[in-house]
């Protein structure tokens, strides 16, 4: 299936509104925040996998205290090339494994502990699982990421911060330089009781320098960045005024939280921040992170995922979809039949753009489509070219209905797309208004749906 995050909407309601100003501007001619490359195909993408597996899988535990045996870890069938090819034909374009969670088991053969898949049955005890999901990116055309947890239950150097530093940045260097490229490196800010009892002082700048240097095309995810911000919740919503500038002082590290004005900064970022970080939108297709054969039946809708698509990828973020392997090391039947319906959703939602071939007439601030006949609509997908930054802090969708123009949808922010949804409604002429904006704003896209 082609990647509707690219393609589904390239109609003739394409093009640039810029070269006037557009709206109030709060900051002219300031120099606003742009993505990089690597920020900006990350977003491109629109839709990830997050694959969580590990000991956990074995345990039936969420969270492992350090304390597994090895031998538990016995995936009979693993086939990372069955995770590729579902998530290629769902229109997913990258996966991003749990190399190591909080529980110190590492699913490659590191030579910083024994507490890994070298020392379980896994192959005869020559098993890689980091390798295997690298090799099926590489063959279905995927990008690959890694999660590494700084959290470590079971090393016992966790809590002698010097020295556990060093055991970690040689788990990364491992990681960042013997797969491959990767698109993504995850962290997440999980500081507990190691098996001494201590808590660890992490060397976060020491970390993200790795990063830089072994794999520069990277982008870097956790909470404080430094190019991709946590979305502040686990539910799959990004704020409706969602910004992709951020203040990085308003959350100075990972693991950074003083409640929920924390959790509503990360979902809304700042009009006036000073860097470009984006945030994802990490969620569950089942109630647990791993999985859990009580939750089988307990997977999302594709409605639901389609929602989900709507409040993460439809607020300016990007979808990063938890699907877990079970014990077998395949993805579940219920998993698999929930992206493949989610696939169909979004093609029949998306798939056809009512505004192509629709005439374009910019006045000022507005941008009127033309539809060579009235059609039927009730959602409305709106773009800016990002390459510019992001301006527009305003806005409203009218449509001409009975002679006179209805207000069908209002917004704040736009960024790589927003959508909206209104009361069916038929009508050939359709505008977009921009009322307000920091900078002066560029809309590549304005797309009509009829997803009822």
């Amino acid at each position: 299936m082609p990647n509707l995050g690219r393609r589904a909407f390239l109609g003739a309601a394409s093009g640039v509104l810029g070269g006037c100003a557009l709206g109030r501007s709060r900051s002219a001619g300031a120099a606003r925040p742009r993505p990089s490359p690597a920020q900006l195909a990350w977003q491109r993408d629109e839709l990830a996998l997050f694959l969580h597996f590990g000991v956990n899988t074995f345990t039936d535990r969420e969270w492992g205290d350090g304390r597994e045996d090895p031998a538990i870890f016995a995936p009979a069938a693993l086939d990372a090339r069955q995770w590729a090819r579902i998530a290629r034909a769902a229109g997913f374009r990258a996966l991003v494994l749990t190399a190591k969670h909080h529980d110190g088991f590492c699913l490659w053969p590191t030579r910083t502990t024994t507490h890994s898949v070298a020392a379980s049955p896994f192959r005869g005890g020559q098993g890689d699982v980091v390798r295997e999901v690298a090799d099926a990116c590489r063959a279905e055309g995927l990008g690959l990421g890694l999660y590494c947890s700084p959290w470590d239950r079971n090393h016992p150097a966790y809590g002698d911060s010097t020295r556990y530093n060093d055991v970690f940045i040689a788990q990364l260097t491992e990681l960042l330089t013997g797969y491959g490229r990767l698109v993504e490196v995850w962290f997440d800010g999980a500081n507990g009781e190691g098996p001494n009892g201590r808590r660890q002082v992490y060397d976060w700048p020491r970390t993200f320098a790795t990063v830089r240097r072994l794999q520069p095309e990277a982008v870097v995810f956790s909470d404080a960045g430094p190019d991709v911000r946590w979305v502040g919740n686990e539910r799959g919503v990004a704020g409706e005024t969602c910004w992709s500038t951020f203040d990085p002082a308003a959350v100075p590290h990972p693991g950074f939280w003083q409640g929920d004005e924390t959790g509503r900064i990360l979902q809304q970022g700042h009009a006036d921040g000073s860097v470009w970080r984006p945030p994802e939108t990490d969620v569950s297709i089942r109630p647990g992170w791993f999985w859990h054969p009580a939750e089988d039946a307990r997977v999302r809708s594709a409605d639901d995922l389609l929602q989900l698509y709507r409040t993460s990828v439809g607020r300016n973020s990007k979808l990063l979809l938890n699907v877990p392997p079970t014990r077998d090391g395949l993805l579940h039947d219920a998993d698999v039949a929930a992206l493949m319906a989610f696939r169909e959703r979004r093609e029949a939602v998306y798939g056809a753009d009512l505004a192509t071939g629709a005439r374009q007439r910019r006045e000022g601030r507005a941008l009127t489509l033309e539809l060579p006949r009235p059609a039927p609509f009730d959602e409305a997908v709106v773009e800016e070219d990002i390459r510019h930054g992001q301006s527009v802090s305003g806005y409203e969708i009218e449509a001409l209905v009975d002679g006179a123009w209805r207000q069908v949808a209002r917004g704040t922010t736009v960024g790589h797309r927003t959508c909206d949804r209104f009361a069916p409604l038929a009508s050939s002429r359709v505008r977009i208004r921009v009322t307000d904006a920091v900078a002066e704003p560029r809309l590549a896209r304005l797309g009509l749906f009829h997803s009822s």
